[in-house]
């Protein structure tokens, strides 16, 4: 009961070709073709280079910087208490 021989394997590719047609498996290729083109296109970033987890996770603390001194008006005080 191991792998399937050459044959059987031409054969689930007859019956296939058989339910769905030549035309509608070509079309089936070309939306996975499109897909997977897109996923690739969709992992690059504006510069077209692809991004990776190491840039990704440098430049997220560099937006977070205001600019602001730590003790400006903005800022708010609270002291935090534990309930007993």
């Amino acid at each position: 009961m191991g792998s399937f021989s050459i044959w059987h394997w031409l054969i689930v590719l007859l019956v296939v070709v058989m339910i769905f047609g030549t035309k509608k498996l070509r079309n089936m290729g070309s939306d996975l073709g499109g897909a997977v083109k897109g996923f690739k296109d969709g992992m690059k970033d504006a510069n077209g280079n692809p991004t990776t987890d190491a840039t990704a996770a440098s430049s997220a603390p560099a937006a977070q910087v205001t600019g602001q001194p730590a003790n400006s008006d903005k800022t708010i005080d609270v002291e935090a208490r534990q309930k007993s």
